[in-house]
């Protein structure tokens, strides 16, 4: 398997930073909930949200391959002087399966660790 730097992207080629991440934990149905926060978007920043395609899919990349999640919601916060500043995108999605979680959380061991952060679970 070759070393894969794994990446967060919102359109091929373009990778993201990830500045927090929260996971929850629905106790009646077992479907988990993630939280992905970005201060920022590259895509945005190079206007390649408008060249290379639609946001429908987010793309976690490493050495296993790629995981394509579709979020249920993606928010663009604004504010600034004149309210057109982004201060943060904030992507949400769900994992049902106990094998994807597995998968899910082995992607962001990675992506921490090559990203200087720390993925804990309790």
């Amino acid at each position: 398997m070759s070393s894969v730097i794994p990446s967060i992207e919102f359109f091929q080629g373009v990778a993201e930073e990830l500045s927090g991440v929260s996971l929850r934990r629905n106790k009646k149905t077992g479907i988990r909930n993630v939280l992905m926060i970005f201060e920022s978007l590259h895509a945005l920043e190079k206007f390649n949200s408008f060249t290379r395609g639609s946001a429908e899919k987010l793309s976690l990349i490493d050495s296993e391959g790629e995981i394509l999640v579709t979020p249920n919601s993606l928010k663009m916060i604004f504010g600034g002087d004149e309210g057109d500043e982004l201060k943060r995108v904030e992507c949400t999605f769900e994992i049902e399966a106990d094998s994807h979680w597995e998968r899910f959380t082995r992607f962001m061991d990675r992506y921490a660790e090559a990203n200087g952060m720390e993925f804990g679970r309790r």
